[in-house]
């Protein structure tokens, strides 16, 4: 949902720092926003404003450049304020918003139940900053008609352009860019199925950053022109996002329909916490075979968690004198789901508790989800699709 990406996954970006929330929604940003904050404001305060507006006091130029550089993130968050509000408004919950160094992700708790709804949320941001820009544009027009400040003026048409070249790059058509997802919406409605629509974007998003990682290298080997390389970045990032983002939808879309009490191994053996390992793997190893085993304490409540593979790297001198406990988790760090939630709804819990889930019943241990029973599951769901679709 693996390998480890080049770059983050758009659905998965975490914020760095924490500034709070907006209409209920929490909002984060990434470390790397310092990087382009600070290049974007020494660009305009070196080159664009001084080009603009000659003969102004470096400290005007600076404070105009920081000034403007703020108000264009607040602009990205505008943006995807714009998603996060649709989204919700159409009941797909909303994790928050993070901003980071390609711009910013509006983290989406789930997907849009129909084409429209998906079409809805893509579009809500380009609309933000379409209007953005031409509000900019206006002010921009204003100040010159009244005689304004000139570094005023200069800041409000560099956010109307800055504004209006967001919403042509969002809305080219490279998955996951919003152009690319409002063609997914229009391909999951011609076609009837989301998931081969994904793919087919999620292709067009592949194409799409070759051909900018190619203008970047020629722009850069030919004329010289560092701003080329920026261009390489962004196509090896929406390479990178197209990959993940369409292995996310197909893997939600494979497990669709699935509750953890249809993958879970049900009526784990507890072991023991207290014993040796080397009781452990004469008495209890034999009766089940299994990748984990809870573990109780003397007095039967749930302690924790021990795997195979921990129990393998105790030396064999060891073992005699090593306590089963001692050697697992405690049940504090093990994540935990219910029978009757969606299998999707648990894939970001293995990250903890050694890649494994407790599935409690009314406070009764009655399973444990391991990634194997992911796999299996995945499996049948892409058999179960290839059947449906050969069918159809």
């Amino acid at each position: 949902m693996k390998r480890p990406p080049v770059f983050p996954t758009m659905a998965d970006m975490d914020a760095s720092i924490r500034l709070g929330r907006v209409a209920g929604i929490e909002i984060g940003v990434h470390w790397s926003l310092a990087i382009v904050f600070v290049l974007i404001s020494w660009t305009l305060a070196g080159q664009i404003f001084p080009q603009m507006v000659p003969d102004q006091p470096p400290s005007a130029y600076w404070a105009a450049s920081v000034l403007a550089s703020l108000l264009f993130y607040i602009s990205l968050l505008a943006h995807e304020m714009g998603h996060a509000l649709v989204a919700r408004r159409l009941g797909v919950s909303v994790e928050g918003i993070t901003l980071w160094i390609f711009g910013g992700v509006a983290r989406l708790g789930g997907d849009a139940a129909t084409a429209g709804a998906e079409a809805k949320i893509a579009i809500a941001g380009p609309i933000v900053s379409l209007a953005l820009a031409i509000a900019f544009g206006v002010t921009t027009l204003g100040l010159d008609a009244a005689g304004g400040p000139a570094l005023v003026e200069a800041g409000c048409f560099w956010l109307g352009f800055s504004n209006g070249m967001l919403l042509l790059f969002n809305l080219v058509p490279a998955f996951p860019l919003d152009g690319g997802r409002i063609l997914r919406a229009w391909l999951w409605r011609r076609r009837g199925d989301r998931y081969r629509a994904t793919a087919t974007a999620a292709l067009w998003g592949r194409v799409c950053s070759f051909v900018m990682i190619g203008l970047g290298l020629l722009a850069f080997f030919l004329q010289r022109d560092v701003g080329g390389v920026w261009l390489v970045f962004l196509g090896l990032f929406l390479m990178s996002a197209a990959r993940n983002e369409e292995a996310h939808v197909l893997l939600h879309g494979a497990l669709a329909g699935l509750k953890v009490s249809d993958v879970m191994s049900p009526d784990p053996l507890v072991a023991p916490g207290w014993i040796t390992v080397e009781e452990f793997m004469r008495s209890y190893l034999p009766l089940q075979r299994a990748a984990a085993y809870p573990l109780k304490t003397f007095d039967g409540d749930l302690d924790g968690l021990v795997t195979l593979a921990r129990l393998g790297e105790v030396p064999p001198e060891d073992r005699r004198t090593t306590r089963v406990r001692d050697v697992g988790v405690g049940l504090d760090v093990i994540p935990q789901a219910t029978p009757r939630e969606p299998v999707a709804a648990i894939l970001n819990r293995f990250g903890s508790g050694e890649g494994h889930v407790l599935v409690f019943d009314g406070g009764r241990l009655v399973g444990v989800v391991t990634p194997a029973d992911i796999m299996r599951a995945l499996g049948d769901g892409m058999l179960r699709r290839g059947r449906e679709r050969t069918s159809s």
